[in-house]
């Protein structure tokens, strides 16, 4: 709690309007939330990357964040940081009824269906009742992961494909119908309209096989960026710029460094 503590005299200090720094004074809640979300994304690739060094610290960073907004809406006369901490508190003994009261859950799927319908409860009550299914998802989340949770809603109520299947075939008729306006030189709008719904097929699979298209996708850039840096290890080995390879030396260059084989004999 000292450390709590020091930290909330901290932030209050940068803020100061005269003995605070410049750059923090200047900060409002909207300058400040690409650094919320910059900080979250960190800690989520230092997990990744199973750093917990990284962890530690990244954390740190995403709890000035917590720090900064409550701060801000103190200044402002809205809420402070024990207002949060007392918020997150009531929220979690309210949503775990099995742990803090006499409700009964089986295993981990059933609670989490349970904590998804005493979210959906607590959206209908502030809302005073009309409150829809697709209700409450961020607007800020990254595409795919909104594209995700905007179908895990839908498909609560029953709006969902019958097998996984079902969306398998969306997804190839999706594909057919991007490379059709493609070839056709159809207007860019159109292909970006068909590009948009192969995404959205393409979460609408993952959320079917359990899998997150967020992480899925993160993944492939990192494989992405390592083989791109072999190849570019291999360049600088032989002293070769990029510049002067042609279509084909660039294919077999990358099916090296798919492959982790030696380099092409070219």
């Amino acid at each position: 709690m000292a450390d709590i503590e020091r930290l909330l005299a901290i932030m209050a200090l940068l803020r100061d309007p005269e003995r605070g720094c410049p750059w923090d004074r200047e900060q409002d809640f909207a300058s400040i939330a690409p650094y919320t979300l910059e900080e979250a994304y960190e800690v989520e690739d230092a997990i990744r990357r199973g750093d917990f060094e990284a962890l530690r610290d990244e954390l740190g960073d995403l709890l000035l964040q917590v720090v900064y907004h409550a701060r801000m809406a103190e200044e402002a006369g809205r809420f402070a940081f024990p207002d949060v901490v007392a918020s997150i508190v009531a929220k979690l003994v309210r949503r775990h009824p099995h742990v803090f009261g006499d409700a009964e859950v089986e295993d981990a799927e059933a609670q989490t269906h349970s904590w998804e319908a005493l979210k959906a409860d607590e959206r209908a009550r502030a809302a005073d009742g009309r409150a829809g299914a697709l209700d409450g998802v961020p607007g800020a989340l990254p595409a795919l992961a909104r594209s995700a949770k905007l179908q895990r809603r839908a498909a609560r109520v029953g709006f969902d494909w019958a097998d996984d299947d079902g969306a398998l075939a969306k997804l190839e008729e999706e594909l057919g119908e991007l490379a059709a306006e493609v070839r056709a030189g159809a207007p860019r709008e159109r292909v970006e309209a068909e590009l948009g719904d192969l995404l959205f097929a393409a979460a609408s699979l993952a959320r079917r096989l359990a899998l997150d298209p967020e992480t899925a996708l993160r993944a492939a850039n990192a494989r992405f960026e390592a083989r791109f840096r072999a190849m570019e290890a291999r360049l600088e080995a032989r002293d070769r710029a990029p510049e002067e390879l042609d279509r084909d030396e660039w294919l077999a260059l990358w099916k090296q460094a798919r492959a982790g084989e030696e380099e092409p004999s070219w």
